[in-house]
């Protein structure tokens, strides 16, 4: 009897110990892609998956086609990761959020907006980021990056060609994330009018003629059917508010010492190919569609952006120690840059 007792404890116990292994056996990601568990970032999520498997870890992928609901998921510890873009992701590591600020990667040279050089800013970056050096700036809380790859430049979409300045602006209605206070700030600074949106309905927004304005890559024009906002009058101006980025959140106490490390390697070895699907989405854009602007007006746009992201992070809304070390990259991308001889954003501690 005590040895049918003895073996019935070490069953249980044994299958305790089975329970745990499995309970941990795969790690949930919640990945959230415009098209779901067919897009290109959810495809490239399936392939950290398999380049993961040599650190031990195994991924399990849950696709999202709401943001909001991917990155609450993770909050809330239904996902031991997230992938999203920086504007959800900045709740988790402020730091890393700074990439997706206005104008933070621009490059304007002789008066022209130079996008090799902005996205060399980009991958800097990341590349600053992936370095076991920035470890310490990786962490926040439980939080950790495990990654940062670029999704494109969020140029202005406009249902009016005329639409071309900022004082062209004034009174407009522009669509504008409610997650990301900045966006409003910067919205009425130029006298437009910011029309609350979120990244499951600015679109139709647009479409329907409810906002004039709203900022987009050029990988959301097919999917997003963009070109009905757009009719026969309006069109893409080729100016980079910003470059959006994707960024890999993970609660590192799911995951083995170091792995954190390892991931943000992983999706620095994968900014080329994140390049050529942006060069693919901008190729996409009939050409007819783009809108130029003068020389005159790259420069003073850049220069407005400047001024209010630093206004908006005096105002507390946007990291500074983030932005320090971009304007350190943007220094020495594009030395040149007046800015570069002066202290703003340097001073910041």
């Amino acid at each position: 009897m005590k040895l049918v007792q003895s073996i019935s404890k070490i069953s249980a116990a044994a299958l305790v110990v089975l329970g745990a292994t499995q309970a941990h056996a795969a790690q949930k990601i919640c990945v959230y892609d415009l098209l779901g568990t067919s897009g290109d970032i959810f495809n490239m999520a399936k392939d950290y998956a398999v380049a993961m498997q040599k650190y031990g870890v195994t991924l399990e992928l849950k696709g999202y086609t709401d943001e909001r609901v991917a990155t609450e998921d993770f909050r809330t510890g239904q996902c031991d990761g997230v992938i999203a873009t920086a504007f959800r992701t900045r709740q988790f590591n402020i730091v890393a959020g700074s990439i997706d600020t206005l104008g933070a990667t621009t490059i304007v040279r002789d008066g022209k907006i130079d996008m090799p050089a902005s996205y060399e800013v980009v991958r800097k970056i990341i590349q600053t980021y992936a370095s076991p050096a920035a470890s310490k700036l990786m962490v926040e809380g439980n939080y950790e990056v495990g990654g940062i790859v670029p999704l494109g430049a969020a140029y202005p979409v406009v249902n009016d060609r005329k639409l071309n300045t900022v004082e062209a602006l004034a009174g407009k209605r522009i669509a504008s994330f409610d997650y990301d206070k900045a966006q409003a700030v910067m919205i009425q600074r130029i006298g437009a009018q910011p029309v609350s949106a979120d990244i499951t309905n600015f679109a139709t927004k647009f479409n329907n003629g409810s906002v004039d304005m709203v900022g987009a890559p050029t990988m959301a024009y097919k999917p997003l059917e963009l070109h009905k906002g757009i009719g026969t009058k309006g069109g893409i101006v080729r100016f980079p508010m910003l470059i959006l980025t994707y960024q890999v959140m993970l609660n590192k106490t799911k995951f083995p010492d170091g792995f954190g490390l390892k991931s943000r390697e992983y999706w620095l070895s994968q900014f080329d190919r994140a390049m050529q699907l942006i060069k693919q989405a901008d190729a996409s854009i009939p050409p007819a569609t783009w809108i130029d602007l003068s020389s005159e007006n790259s420069y003073k746009y850049t220069l407005m952006l400047r001024e209010s992201r630093i206004d908006i992070a005096e105002q507390g809304m946007y990291d500074k120690k983030g932005l320090k070390v971009i304007k350190k990259i943007r220094c020495s991308v594009n030395p040149a840059d007046p800015e570069c001889a002066t202290k703003s954003e340097e001073d910041w501690k």
